[in-house]
């Protein structure tokens, strides 16, 4: 993409209503313009990222066995009063009334939406296991939204829903998310630690939030230190084994990590002092096993080998999509700027011409956005008539993992100058040997 040709509003100067780094960070990188309260338009430059959030979330799910599906933002309210959840919500739930006069809600989950429709089609054993997962937008009106879209009112969430036969599969089911969703962090550069959670409003004994630690959190978390050093890496996983699941939940739960909620003070304490942490987590992610919580009051039952007809065993498991967005640049960025992971980053890398019109830089520029384009890759190229120090300006903020930069003093020397982001340390290279390196850097070969 050329920036001359792209939209992206930039702003020089901080928003006043920006209170955290990546509110700030993204209004003033042209990702989201506020529409109301709590609510955004996502402008081209979030857009690309969130498409790629989602699209690691479905590769992940899909990965683990999970069938993607879709299901609507507007609810029948007795659907929810079946559960027994519709009074029960609170004021959070969005309640809307049609022409018809009927009680509809717009959903902060779906719970009994899926449970429905798994009642309406599954009947026998032999059709389980079973587990149904979508990626669509989400509304709970918080009274004080705010930290741009890590707390807003309107956010993008997969839910995934398992029905299984019994408490042991439907605990394998649990597990499975587990590894999934460590998976799907590490693919975005981050680091979420699954953390002993309360079940809220969703219910269930068995929860996992899904924590990536960062000052601006909104959680007080307690945790081992020793948890950090833990990474699941490029491992493979058959996720229909039973066991190898449960040994990677119980490598990655046996430490101690809990949120505020759920802490346990004496426990805290039997770890040696100089593990002992206290900080601050961003919930990024939550797995819940509960049971027949919805399927005994909904009749979603099944009859199992015997001939008896029983309620199925549920769980449900999150990941905020949009929210992840805000995560990944409090947990990555520095005074200057966002600093993509490159597994998230709009565009792998940004070309910057230091003399526009001059007919060898042009050249140059042009040549080295051909040859990254041809590779698949997607790279910006900042081809406007503008001042250096603004150009500089300009990537750094939104914060691309790697800069090529080409001007004419280089060009005479047959180099152009490869910049990492992250560190900022830079290197002149002929531009081949860049375009290479780039390639190199996302896994791709030069024909």
């Amino acid at each position: 993409m050329r920036l001359s040709r792209y939209f992206l509003p930039v702003l020089k100067e901080n928003p006043a209503e920006a209170q955290i780094v990546s509110h700030r960070y993204m209004l003033r990188a042209g990702m989201i313009k506020q529409a109301s309260a709590g609510i955004y338009s996502w402008l081209p430059l979030g857009f690309k990222v969130l498409r790629k959030l989602e699209n690691i979330v479905h590769e992940e799910q899909v990965r683990a066995g999970h069938i993607p599906m879709l299901m609507p933002t507007l609810q029948s309210a007795d659907l929810w009063r079946e559960s027994g959840r519709y009074d029960d919500y609170g004021e959070e739930m969005l309640r809307i009334t049609d022409r018809h006069k009927r009680d509809m809600l717009y959903g902060p989950t779906n719970e009994e939406l899926i449970t429905d429709i798994f009642r309406s089609h599954v009947g026998s054993y032999k059709d389980l296991p079973l587990t149904l997962y979508h990626i669509q937008w989400k509304f709970r009106d918080e009274i004080r939204p705010r930290f741009g879209v890590m707390r807003g009112r309107e956010f993008l969430m997969k839910d995934g829903y398992n029905f299984d036969l019994t408490k042991e599969d439907a605990l394998h089911a649990y597990n499975r998310h587990l590894v999934s969703y460590l998976r799907t962090y590490e693919r975005m550069g981050l680091q979420a630690i699954p953390m002993r959670a309360d079940g809220g409003p969703i219910g269930g004994d068995y929860t996992h939030e899904f924590l990536v630690l960062a000052e601006t959190g909104e959680s007080e978390v307690f945790y081992d230190s020793e948890i950090t050093d833990l990474k699941f890496g490029d491992r493979q996983i058959d996720y229909n084994n039973v066991e190898q699941c449960q040994a990677v939940l119980k490598e990655f739960t046996s430490r101690y990590a809990r949120t505020d909620e759920t802490h346990d003070e004496a426990l805290f304490n039997q770890i040696p002092e100089d593990r002992r942490r206290v900080a601050r987590g961003i919930e990024v992610g939550q797995i819940f096993y509960f049971g027949t919580k919805y399927s005994e009051p909904m009749g979603a039952t099944v009859v199992n080998d015997k001939g008896e007809r029983v309620p199925v065993h549920m769980g449900s498991h999150g990941i905020g999509v949009s929210r992840l967005i805000g995560a990944i640049i409090e947990a990555s960025h520095d005074d200057k700027g966002i600093i993509w992971p490159e597994g998230v980053t709009p565009f792998h890398c940004g070309i910057v011409n230091l003399k526009q019109g001059d007919e060898e830089a042009d050249a140059a520029c042009e040549a080295i956005y051909d040859s990254l384009t041809a590779l698949g890759l997607e790279p910006l190229y900042d081809d406007r008539n503008e001042r250096a120090g603004g150009k500089f300006a300009s990537m750094d903020l939104i914060g691309l993992p790697w800069r090529i930069t080409v001007g004419p003093r280089g060009l005479k020397n047959g180099v152009v100058e490869l910049t990492s982001r992250r560190t900022g340390e830079s290197e002149e290279l002929p531009p081949e040997q860049a375009i290479a390196k780039i390639a190199a850097i996302y896994g791709l070969a030069q024909g």
